[in-house]
């Protein structure tokens, strides 16, 4: 069981923190956290969050579901020893993707609790869903076609529009998935690659086209973002930063090209 003291002491911080910081009271805020290791029950700090938000703010997190596609690592890590025997029956038996009901255990304890809370809305795309709570987390999640993992027809593209700021406690850029959006802005655009997932019913796998999504290089943009536009701190001996995703898909959009072509 949990200490309800440390479980205080760190609402306590992250309270603090996001004063600190700057987290804006009646706006849109993306985190994406990692409470490993801080003692931290998940839904203090998802009560936190909304409290700093103020009742008019918005909390939206990432609830990626990798696993339920055979052409991501999450599959290939699972897969991996299997005989083809076994592969086949796997997918055959692998649950379709419920916004209602698929957990999303890549992304962390703060992502699981959010979009398990009553009243939370979570986008209908298969592998790259995003939840929240908050008066607009409807309109912000409504629609997320599956052609479009994370670029204009998706969340991602409301987010930007609607000036969001985002926060990374306790992960680096690395983990940052608004700068997807980036590539997507991206000219000359990303090369498009075939995704596969299960929607509906059991052994029902969809195969659909998007743009080949690479993070592989999202730290290093992170850390050539210029520093005024960060708010940095730490907390649980790890960084922490908040930042406006307008300014940080901007960077990337102008240096990805450039760095890309620098990488080929």
């Amino acid at each position: 069981m949990a200490d309800p003291a440390i479980g205080t002491t760190c609402t306590l911080e992250v309270d603090h923190l996001l004063k600190t910081l700057g987290v804006r009271r009646g706006g849109v805020l993306m985190v994406h956290a990692s409470l490993s290791g801080t003692g931290a029950d998940p839904r203090l700090v998802r009560d936190a969050l909304r409290t700093a938000l103020g009742p008019a703010g918005t909390l939206i997190v990432p609830t990626f579901t990798p696993e339920n596609s055979d052409t991501s690592r999450a599959y290939q890590d699972v897969v991996a020893g299997m005989s083809e025997a076994e592969v086949t029956q796997y997918r055959m038996s692998m649950p379709p993707f419920d916004p209602q009901a698929t957990a999303c255990p890549t992304m962390g304890a703060l992502a699981e609790c959010t979009w398990t809370t009553r009243g939370a809305v979570r986008s209908a795309h298969p592998q790259t869903s995003l939840a929240g709570l908050g008066p607009q987390a409807k309109t912000l999640l409504r629609r997320h076609p599956v052609r479009s993992h994370l670029g204009r027809l998706s969340p991602m593209a409301k987010l930007y529009a609607a000036d969001a700021q985002i926060l990374l406690l306790r992960v680096g850029f690395e983990a940052c998935s608004a700068l997807h959006y980036a590539e997507y802005l991206m000219r000359p655009r990303p090369p498009k690659r075939a995704y596969r997932c299960v929607v509906e019913d059991k052994g029902n796998w969809i195969t659909y086209q998007d743009i080949s999504l690479d993070d592989s290089d999202f730290g290093a943009i992170g850390a050539g973002l210029p520093r005024e536009l960060l708010r940095e701190a730490v907390w649980a001996s790890k960084s922490v930063v908040l930042c406006r995703m307008r300014d940080v898909i901007d960077h990337a959009r102008a240096h990805l090209p450039g760095h890309r072509r620098a990488l080929a």
